[in-house]
């Protein structure tokens, strides 16, 4: 009776861990497809391999080098992709194989073998038909053989980065010479200045009123209040340089009141009615007669001849100044830099263009 007891126990155990077997097994699923059985040599396929098991399981897929099997070349493999299904609690991978042959035949793959938990797990297996174009030998007029190389003519499109890119270089390549030579050339900076003696106030009175009786503009366009304005401020200007008060500001009769300082009223007689007359014109629309205008000229060139300072001495002669400029140790520097830079700047530039140059006649 123990013996009897024992060895239904001993079955029971037996039993229960086939059961627990079976249902493990059941829970892991390999499935492998191809997306076509049949096509040319030199097209691609994809193989998709996939594994469904309980979350947390440890999967290992299969590993190939280059080849699934002689003659199938594996093209790219995907990385594995896990999807989770049932609340997490199963998941989903797979990898997707691009393969490709080239040689016609009939393939069988055999099944792919995955380790979950460490026990193996197999796929079914596949078969591709890898074929060559089929050739038409009953009509042999239809074959042609090799076209000829056409030569395509080249168009401002194909051109116009070579030409950028080489205008760009000789601008570089020149501004590298010239900051280079000046870089090279240590030596200072020498310029020459001409320095024009001042002209006496008289010279430039006369000159001044002399260019005033030229225009006839005021003459034909009846302009006496430009006239006068023009022709007192060049008195003013030369009594500013002549006695050293400040005409330019001052009223005519704060001129007269300072000339009589420095001169006599016979000399500023003629001077004091130009500038009575300006100030009718200019202020109260006065017009005189043209010959009041004639003579208030020839009045300015008489004052300005009784009132200037005769040079006994010979007149002075333009003379030249030589001002030299010294370089810096920051300019240096910063002319070193820049050749630098430019230097860099063309070699890329040439780089670039040959590369251009090469591709377009390659």
């Amino acid at each position: 009776m123990y013996m009897k007891n024992c060895i239904i126990l001993f079955l029971s155990i037996l039993f229960s861990v086939a059961l627990a077997d079976g249902a493990k097994a059941q829970n892991v699923m390999v499935n492998a497809e191809i997306d076509t059985f049949q096509r040319l040599i030199g097209e691609q396929a994809k193989i998709t391999l996939e594994v469904t098991a309980n979350s947390g399981s440890r999967v290992v897929m299969p590993a190939f080098d280059k080849e699934l099997i002689e003659g199938v070349e594996i093209v790219h493999k995907s990385l594995p992709d896990t999807q989770y299904i049932n609340d997490k609690k199963r998941m989903e991978i797979k990898e997707v194989y691009t393969v490709t042959s080239f040689d016609s035949s009939l393939y069988v793959i055999p099944p792919f073998e995955v380790l979950v938990d460490g026990n193996p797990y197999f796929s079914k297996e596949l078969a591709m038909a890898v074929y060559m174009m089929p050739v038409d030998t009953l009509n042999l007029e239809s074959f042609f053989g090799p076209k000829d190389i056409w030569r395509i003519n080249l168009t401002w499109d194909d051109w116009k980065d070579s030409f950028w890119l080489s205008l760009a270089l000789i601008l570089f390549t020149a501004a590298f010479i010239w900051v280079l030579v000046r870089y090279l050339n240590n030596k200072p900076i020498i310029r020459i200045i001409k320095i024009k003696p001042k002209l006496p106030p008289h010279v430039v009175a006369l000159n001044e009123i002399e260019r005033i009786k030229s225009d006839d503009k005021w003459r034909a366009g009846g302009q006496t209040k430009e006239y006068y304005t023009e022709l007192t401020d060049t008195i003013r200007a030369y009594l500013n340089e002549r006695f050293g008060f400040n005409a330019t500001e001052m009223t005519t009769s704060e001129i007269v009141d300072n000339l009589l300082k420095v001169s006599d009223k016979e000399t500023i007689k003629e001077l004091e009615e130009l500038l009575v007359m300006a100030d009718l014109v200019k202020f109260a629309k006065f017009e005189p007669a043209m010959n009041e205008n004639d003579r208030n000229l020839l009045n300015a060139i008489e004052f300005v001849d009784r009132t200037k300072i005769v040079e006994t001495e010979a007149a002075p002669q333009p003379t030249e100044k030589k001002i030299v400029n010294r370089r810096s140790k920051r300019t240096k520097m910063i002319l070193l830099v820049t050749v630098v830079a430019l230097a860099v700047a063309a070699i890329l530039l040439l780089t670039l263009l040959i590369r251009e140059l090469y591709y377009l006649f390659a």
